[in-house]
């Protein structure tokens, strides 16, 4: 634990809806996501996240620290939102481009989210390990980013689930093939259509979540996994890279997913956009009562 007092402040400045922290002892890059004005996945989050990456792929792994390139081993996706890790997709945003037929502004959002998706899920192509810390509720897209990420490590009060059936549509950003990945179909069809949330000990017992961390322990939860993982690093990447030979989620699977999301949400009622409004109201006085409590 003795890194996390050097943990580096440089990219703090660089952002708006996310912060970039380095842990350069053990390799760790923190980016904690914290949108405006909801927790959720809107284009400019997607961007300074993908943004984050590409730097990465371009400096082959590294990134500067105090002025020198440290290597990174860990990518780790957090937030900074209490209660929440993320709400999923922009709904909002959905809502305009179903009301204006906006096909080609869906399908540009979608692609955006299926480049970065996908850039978790092969650890960009680097002999970096993904991790999501999921301190709070995962929903929709934020369920399918948690699961992106090579190990999903989340704190035991943490639900999460695929609301999307509630509004008619379904789970487009690769939801479906990373719950293949952990689940037998039958049981991912019963969770899509389920439209519940699932409680963190639940998922961790089905072997969608990766590690429990008690509330308020994911850090040292996390830490852990890092120093057992530094200790046999080698061969957890090599399983990782075999993993992705045996099953892999090709970019182009998921786009084409990602096409017939867009054609099926541009299908949808007007009593299903008022669902998806009513939802974006709930999720506002959500955010209005947490930080009522944090005022208090």
């Amino acid at each position: 634990m003795s890194g996390k007092n050097s943990i580096s402040d440089i990219f703090m400045q660089a952002f708006n809806q996310i912060q970039v922290r380095i842990d350069p002892e053990f390799g760790i890059l923190w980016v904690y996501q914290n949108p405006r004005p909801r927790p959720c996945f809107n284009p400019a989050l997607i961007a300074e996240v993908r943004s984050v990456q590409t730097l990465l792929e371009t400096y082959d792994g590294h990134l500067p620290y105090q002025g020198r390139l440290v290597p990174i081993h860990y990518h780790v996706l957090d937030s900074l939102s209490p209660g929440i890790f993320s709400m999923g997709g922009d709904l909002d945003l959905f809502r305009d481009h179903v009301l204006r037929r906006d096909r080609d502004g869906l399908l540009r959002y979608a692609k955006t989210c299926i480049d970065t998706i996908h850039a978790f899920i092969v650890g960009f192509r680097l002999p970096i390990t993904t991790i999501s810390l999921v301190r709070g509720d995962a929903l929709g897209g934020g369920f399918e980013v948690a699961m992106a990420n090579q190990v999903v490590i989340a704190e035991r009060q943490v639900e999460m689930g695929f609301p999307e059936i509630l509004f008619n549509i379904f789970p487009g950003m690769g939801g479906y093939h990373l719950l293949c990945q952990r689940l037998a179909p039958a049981a991912v069809e019963r969770m899509m259509l389920s439209g519940r949330k699932y409680g963190a000990a639940e998922l961790e017992a089905i072997g969608v979540v990766d590690r429990i961390a008690d509330t308020g322990a994911g850090d040292r939860a996390l830490y852990a996994f890092v120093e057992e993982n530094r200790r046999h690093r080698n061969g957890y990447l090599a399983l990782q890279h075999v993993k992705r030979k045996v099953q892999p989620i090709a970019y182009e699977d998921l786009m084409e997913v990602c096409n017939y999301w867009v054609e099926t949400t541009l299908r949808i009622s007007e009593r299903d956009l008022r669902l998806m409004e009513r939802l974006v109201r709930a999720q506002d006085r959500r955010i209005g009562g947490v930080a009522a409590e944090d005022a208090a």
